[in-house]
Parts: structure tokens; C-alpha cells; sequence
């Protein structure tokens, strides 16, 4: 009997294919309003996310952000001053060209949705007129609102892809930790009753599209394809 291939079994969402809902129970976010100044009561470390996590107690409370290379318990980070120092929280209007920034705000509020994994960090590059302009990681410019929220420094954990996963068990179990597949069985490789792609036979076979309102699992090969055909 045939088996439902990989793909519609996790869009069926069974607690197989789910994250555990403690992986996520950090969440990454600003106070509301950004004055005076916060106390970094202990650093983390959760499953669901790369680099270590700071608790911060702030007069309107505790909140979670990435913490920078260098941080210690018991510092002081300042927010919404003109004060560029590492772990400071400054609107993007307030912090000048050439400075390395991470956990950038998507729009003025969200909590930071930019530059969040371990090592990384972006450049303010360039100023036009209201807009600011950022230099990711992939060297590709965005260009942000200035009223937008973001820590000076660079993210902490930029060695955790230097040591060698050795064992492919360790790497399932990091990858479990967030929900991600792993290890991936390429289509080609599996029976024909496990995916429309599946056994030896036919490798010369036209190309499938498939139809856009289609389930998961019967949406592989051309997916809203531009065109069809052999090109001439």
C-alpha cells in the first residue's frame, strides 16, 4: 500500500512535524518605548536560537534580545540615547555611516526581525533624504525607516560553525530542536508509491505542473511555472 510521501505529511501538521513549544518560549523583542536604561540580569541559551540570549530588566519590564560579542552580566546598556556603545538601542536616525548593527526592526515597533543569528551583523551604509540604507550580510542594500529600532555590536557565537558536527546523530538532533528535516532523500531515490518522482523508470519524463491549488504533496515540479516547452 502506498505511503503519503514526506511533503503532505508535515502540511498535515501532526505532532510528529511540530516544534516543541519550549524551544520558543524566549521571545526576542523591545519595550515598547525605548528610554532610560537596562540591566542585563543573565545571559541564555535556548535551543530555538543560534546565538545566546540576554534577559534585560528595564523599568517597563524584562525583555529578550541576541546578546553581542563581549556581553556580561551585570552591564548597562543604554536606550534611545545618542550614545554609540556596544548593546545600546538606538533608532536608526540616531546612529551614524559605517556602524555594525544587528536585530533591526522591519517597521518602527515590530521588536526586531533583521540580523538575529549567532556572528552576524549589518553596516548603516548610506543616508538619502528620511531613508536609511543597510548593508546586509548577503551584500545586498535595504533601505529602512529611520524610526526603526536596532543594538550597535555584532551578534556573539560567530565560532559555532568552525567545530565539526562529527557524528550525523548530533546533527539530527540540532536540526529536531527546530523542527527542521533532516536528513533530505532526494525524490529520484525513493519508490514510486512514496513520490511522484519516485523509482528508476521514466527518467526521461515530461515535466509535471503542478495545479496551484493543490495540497501539500502534490505540489512538486513546476510550481506556477512562467513557461513551458523546450526553448528554441
Amino acid at each position: 500500500m502506498g505511503k503519503r510521501i514526506i511533503v503532505q505529511a508535515r502540511g498535515h501538521g501532526s505532532k510528529t512535524y511540530r516544534v516543541r513549544n519550549n524551544a520558543f518560549k524566549y521571545k526576542i523583542k523591545y519595550p515598547k518605548k525605548l528610554e532610560g536604561e537596562g540591566t542585563i540580569i543573565k545571559l541564555l541559551n535556548s535551543t530555538a536560537h543560534t546565538a545566546p540570549l540576554a534577559k534585560i530588566k528595564h523599568a517597563r519590564g524584562v525583555f529578550y534580545i541576541p546578546s553581542f560579542n563581549g556581553m556580561c552580566e551585570g552591564q548597562k546598556i543604554k536606550l534611545n540615547n545618542k550614545d554609540i556603545q556596544e548593546g545600546n538601542i538606538l533608532t536608526l536616525k540616531n546612529i551614524p555611516i559605517k556602524t555594525q548593527v544587528y536585530c533591526i526592526e522591519s517597521r518602527p515597533g515590530d521588536g526586531g526581525v533583521f540580523i538575529k543569528t549567532a556572528g552576524s551583523s549589518a553596516t548603516i551604509n548610506r543616508v538619502i533624504g528620511k531613508d536609511v540604507y543597510i548593508l546586509m550580510p548577503s551584500k545586498k542594500e535595504r533601505k529602512f525607516n529611520p524610526n526603526c529600532r536596532a543594538v550597535v555590536g555584532v551578534i556573539a557565537g560567530a565560532g559555532r560553525l568552525d567545530k565539526p558536527i562529527i557524528k550525523a546523530g548530533k546533527n539530527y538532533f540540532i536540526r529536531k530542536s527546530r523542527n527542521k528535516f533532516w536528513p533530505r532523500t532526494s525524490a529520484v531515490k525513493m519508490n514510486v508509491v512514496d513520490h511522484p518522482f519516485g523509482s528508476g523508470r521514466g527518467k526521461r519524463i515530461k515535466s509535471k505542473i503542478a495545479k496551484r491549488n493543490s495540497p501539500p504533496g502534490a505540489r512538486v515540479g513546476l510550481i506556477r511555472p512562467k513557461r513551458t516547452g523546450k526553448k528554441r
